[in-house]
């Protein structure tokens, strides 16, 4: 979705990608991942793109992880440190203003505007409400920029839902099985842990009459350096 979409929600106060706790499969499945420190003794550093203002920023702390999240969003973030009472430092620039507190810090802009070198330290990522963000057509852009931006070997969680696109305007937008294989496998390791009937939990599909909802859960490894193969 184009900026002004998300900035037009955030205003609107129509949040309801956000989820006022953390979520259950974050903490179901985090464990999964096996994460303390890396091979070489170092903290674990994990990337939250699209991270708005969620509580599993905070959880994902609680673990003991340093948090790195991008977020288009000012308000968003905003309300992020006010809502937990975090008292942080602001670093305005251009075009990212960097928002740091203990173990979070969010980079407050484009996605598509960060650079590499701005990630050597990140070795795990989460992503719950970002690739389902994008509408298909917007999506390869999103895989190859993460794609680039996370170092190799670096272990994730990726949460998808998926449903008859016809059925609902998204987002959150289907991602079916087939298309993380298809369009993710070149850059990352695959593992799916989990794919359940998720309709009863989620009103709004049962208000519009979705006819099935499913939720995925997959582990990710991000593959080495030479297996990258972005598209132009």
């Amino acid at each position: 979705m184009e900026p002004g979409f998300w900035h037009d929600k955030w205003d609107a106060k129509h949040l309801g990608f956000h989820l006022g706790e953390v979520n259950a499969l974050l903490i179901k499945y985090w464990p999964e991942l096996a994460l303390g420190r890396d091979s070489s003794g170092c903290d674990i550093n994990v990337f939250v793109p699209l991270c708005g203002k969620s509580l599993d920023m905070c959880y994902l702390a609680e673990q003991g992880h340093n948090v790195l999240g991008c977020e288009l969003s000012q308000k968003a973030v905003e309300q992020f440190f006010s809502e937990n009472n975090l008292p942080h430092q602001i670093e305005p620039s251009d075009p990212i203003n960097k928002f740091t507190t203990e173990q979070v810090t969010i980079l407050q802009g484009d996605l598509f505007t960060l650079a590499p070198e701005q990630f050597t330290e990140i070795n795990a990522f989460y992503d719950r409400a970002a690739l389902i963000a994008w509408p298909e057509s917007m999506r390869l852009a999103y895989v190859d920029k993460i794609s680039a931006l996370i170092p190799p070997k670096s272990v994730g969680l990726l949460i998808t839902l998926d449903y008859p696109q016809e059925a609902l305007k998204g987002p959150p937008f289907a991602v079916s099985n087939d298309w993380v294989m298809a369009n993710m496998s070149a850059t990352f390791e695959i593992d799916l842990l989990s794919c359940d009937d998720a309709l009863m939990d989620n009103q709004r599909f049962v208000n519009k009459d979705v006819p099935w909802l499913t939720e995925s859960v997959y582990k990710l490894v991000r593959k080495g350096q030479g297996a990258r193969t972005l598209r132009s």
